[in-house]
């Protein structure tokens, strides 16, 4: 035997010895049960209040989802300039109102002068909500007219900014003077924001998985050391593929489960990934179009 085989060996018996150490010693902890999350069969989850049937982050998106029968909404936040809780996606409000600018840079007043609806094309190719006066919606006006529901919650702010450094405080004391503790999930791109927030919550509300968190799980998912991992959040809400990676397979979706996080994708709008999802064992489905997913979860729940 030649001195590499022998070296080459040698490194292999330290590297499963290494492995048989952790595997020994480690002790996996899964995720607490949080009041938001427990539910007992797949759920919807209408993406920027259903922007596939009404104008994003709009009231009448709202209201036309809950009527349809999700059981919550995907929404994104900002700060304002007079530092209220903003329904909103983009930076800048160009996309989605007849306005232009930085959400940031403007009062509420000012951002409730902007047509929502100006944009929005339905089905047909028609401007529909154009001049029926959807404005922008505040979170807080969102807990209050729908007190059932669950609220995905996504940070847009960066945590390098001035409105980013302050939303994480202000969404959690809103939370807590509302009592809305166990109907939330809070998330964000940005870890950091999570972990401001969670500063502040202390584990009293759902989080949801940032990308670096994401990036972890699926490295340790596909290691010898996946036992190792110790999640630090209780969803995650992911596409089906990031990069060239699959982040849809029945293994990986296990592998978070039996630690207690349950896996929502998104943004899927059509009805057989809907359902090749959910056998592969999603619990939640994100989408634009909850007026297919509410009956796609429907139908596989009354064949079950």
């Amino acid at each position: 035997m030649g001195k590499k085989t022998k070296i080459g060996l040698a490194a292999v018996a330290v590297g499963a010895a290494a492995w048989a150490g952790t595997k020994a010693m480690a002790n996996p902890q899964k995720r607490p049960q949080t009041e938001a999350l427990d539910y007992g069969q797949p759920i919807v989850l209408a993406h920027r209040g259903g922007c596939g049937i009404a104008p994003e982050s709009s009231m009448a998106a709202f209201k036309q989802s809950a009527e349809l029968g999700v059981q919550g909404f995907e929404i994104d936040i900002r700060l304002t300039k007079d530092e209220e809780i903003l329904v909103f996606h983009d930076e800048y409000v160009d996309r989605t109102t007849d306005g232009a600018g930085r959400v940031a840079d403007m009062t509420l007043e000012e951002l409730r002068g902007f047509d929502l609806g100006y944009h929005f094309i339905d089905a047909d190719g028609r401007h529909s909500y154009r001049g029926k006066g959807e404005k922008v919606v505040l979170l807080k006006e969102l807990f209050e007219k729908f007190p059932h529901m669950l609220i995905n919650i996504d940070i847009k702010d960066s945590p390098e900014t001035y409105e980013g450094s302050l939303i994480p405080s202000k969404l959690w004391r809103l939370i807590e003077s509302m009592d809305v503790q166990n109907r939330v999930v809070v998330t964000s791109f940005f870890d950091e924001q999570i972990d401001r927030f969670n500063l502040y919550a202390q584990n009293r509300v759902a989080i949801g998985a940032g990308e670096n968190e994401v990036r972890k799980a699926f490295t340790a998912f596909n290691s010898q050391f996946g036992h190792l991992y110790q999640p630090r959040a209780d969803v995650f809400q992911i596409p089906v593929r990031s990069s060239m990676f699959r982040l849809d397979s029945q293994r990986f979706i296990s592998f978070l489960e039996n630690l207690n996080v349950s896996v929502h994708y998104w943004t899927i709008d059509d009805a057989e990934e809907m359902k090749a999802l959910i056998a592969a064992g999603a619990k939640g489905i994100i989408t634009r179009r909850p007026d297919i997913a509410v009956p796609v979860i429907e139908e596989l729940q009354n064949k079950s």
